[in-house]
């Protein structure tokens, strides 16, 4: 076998990214809860994976679904108490499964003790914990606005000043500059790694720093604010201190929410002499179908857009750091129903996109549902959407005298709520999620979809999925095996080869409604077909140099 550089157990893992106010209830009250997670760590187990990664759970008001932090040292009252926290800690240790937290540090809530001490008054110890600035001439400091929508300014008639806020105005932007507040931010971070925490994903980590200059959007200003905000003058100084100071000291994953962050500039933060972090999440794939000044303008992609993404990013990580691969999670709608098919081929190409994401090189992420083939919720009207940022954009578009029909038609298709409906168990009410009237309404598919029938069911997604983790546990070629791409601009077709030593794996994924036959690269010859794994039960026929591919067919084949 070919010498593996730098194996980490980290590389090998499946990261399973659980959402818990929609996960399991245990109590009737409609919102998921860490016992309920607990109920349910044999089926992730039995999944096969090995981190479970939980969105925030701290002490929160909930303006921005646990994103807005009160206490990081305490759990929110709605998901249980510490007593809870370290019972999931005891049960997942048992099982062999890693817990990784969401680590949320460019802002805390305004609810926070420090943002009540610091809006008191002007010469507040705690004043500067925040940016606070003076308005220009009865106006914010600058034009900044939030991702949410409106300025990224509010103005505080007690102290007559303004505060920074790229997210929501109950979501104050903490001063990374003083050094006071970033060794809160380590004390705190070593408190749950100290519990038994195995890894932190960090929440919008490129926005910490700030250009101390504040400066405005120039006149010709392409509507692209993450380039303004994102990879501050000492964000890498900081995440150094932060990894020397705290992430060195532990044997963890790290794994960066990398907003704004270019494949030009990842490996400073995860190149193997950066010294930062293990991995980030890229936006560049999650993108692909919007517009680049409009999270809510759904634009057309390409396969061959996808290709790109992930071929340049494996070009420009993989030799010096690492890669995450998701095509999901609590910020995007549903995978399946985006990038496949939720319709007439909902198993196939379900199967499809599951078998290129652990097929690629990097560390594969599920996002809870996806294993199931969870797809879109269809909402009704705008009473029953939950997300801040979908209520804000409906806002904003009916006060500007927009179209709210087509408003609700892109809603339909882009809301981070469609993520966010609770997980589907069986067909009993409320698909098993809660007793009570769940926080938001389940998706009414759940009797078809959903995990009780899965697990029932060999030819089921949710056993595909455990195929493929076990296919990737057992070939390190999988995680470690050189990427090539093949035929390029082909519109349908996604085919490549793994290779690691003795073994070297071709794949090859129709990601059309239609037939394809796909003649094979001069470079790949096949066993004559060596099928390793495919999401129809038979192999595709072959006639020494062509491959007939069915609609949204895929699979692994050995090649010598």
């Amino acid at each position: 076998m070919e010498e593996i550089k730098d194996r980490q157990w980290w590389k090998e893992a499946v990261i399973y990214q659980i959402y818990p106010r929609s996960f399991k209830d245990s109590n009737g009250d409609g919102i998921g809860d860490l016992p309920g997670i607990i109920e349910k760590l044999d089926y992730l187990k039995d999944l096969g994976v090995n981190i479970i990664w939980l969105s925030p759970i701290y002490k929160s008001p909930n303006d921005d679904n646990g994103y807005d932090i009160s206490d990081y040292y305490d759990i929110m009252d709605e998901f249980g108490t510490m007593a809870d926290f370290d019972r999931l800690l005891k049960e997942m240790e048992k099982r062999d499964l890693k817990l990784m937290m969401d680590l949320v540090v460019n802002h805390s809530s305004d609810e926070h003790a420090w943002f009540v001490e610091s809006r008191k008054s002007r010469d507040n110890p705690y004043r500067d914990h925040y940016i606070w600035k003076q308005g220009k001439n009865g106006a914010p400091p600058n034009n900044w606005v939030s991702f949410f929508g409106g300025s990224a300014w509010e103005y505080d008639p007690g102290t007559d000043e303004y505060y920074l806020h790229f997210f929501t105005r109950k979501q104050p932007d903490l001063n990374w500059e003083k050094e006071e507040v970033r060794e809160e931010i380590y004390k705190m971070m070593r408190f749950w790694l100290d519990k038994g925490v195995k890894g932190y994903r960090m929440d919008v980590i490129p926005l910490i720093s700030k250009d101390q200059d504040f400066p405005g959007f120039g006149d010709d200003w392409d509507g692209n604010y993450v380039a303004m905000y994102a990879n501050g003058p000492r964000i890498h100084e900081f995440l150094k201190e932060m990894n020397r100071e705290v992430m060195s000291k532990y044997d963890i994953a790290t794994v960066g929410e990398g907003i704004g962050i270019t494949k030009e500039m990842a490996n400073h933060y995860v190149g193997e002499d950066s010294k930062e972090l293990n991995m980030i999440f890229h936006f560049d794939n999650m993108f692909i179908d919007r517009a680049p000044d409009n999270f809510y303008s759904v634009v057309d992609w390409d396969l061959v857009d996808m290709k790109r993404v992930f071929t340049e990013w494996d070009e420009a990580v993989s030799n010096q750091g690492w890669n995450s691969l998701y095509l999901g999670n609590h910020d995007f709608p549903r995978m399946l129903s985006r990038f496949g098919d939720d319709g007439e081929y909902w198993l196939e190409s379900g199967k499809l996109l599951a078998t290129m994401l652990f097929t690629l090189r990097g560390t594969p992420y599920i996002y809870n549902g996806d294993e199931l083939g969870m797809t879109n919720m269809p909402f009704h009207g705008i009473e029953e959407y939950r997300d801040v940022s979908a209520l804000n954009a409906y806002k904003e578009a009916k006060s500007s005298g927009k179209d709210l029909k087509a408003m609700m038609q892109t809603l339909a298709t882009t809301s981070r709520d469609h993520a966010r409906t609770p997980m589907q168990w069986d067909e009993s009410e409320n698909a098993g999620f809660t007793a009570g009237s769940p926080w938001i309404r389940v998706n009414p598919n759940y009797r078809e979809i959903n995990a009780r029938k899965a697990q029932g069911d060999p030819n089921s997604l949710y056993h595909y999925y455990r195929q493929l983790i076990l296919l990737r546990k057992s070939h390190p070629v999988f995680v470690y095996g050189r990427y090539q791409v093949f035929d390029f601009e082909d519109h349908w077709i996604y085919a490549y080869t793994r290779m690691l030593g003795k073994e070297k794996v071709f794949v090859v994924l129709n990601f059309s409604k239609e037939p394809k036959s796909y003649k094979l690269p001069n470079e790949v010859k096949l066993k004559p077909v060596e099928r390793w794994i495919g999401n129809y039960e038979d192999e595709p026929k072959f006639d020494g140099e062509t491959l007939a591919l069915r609609p949204y067919e895929g699979g692994a084949f050995e090649i010598f």
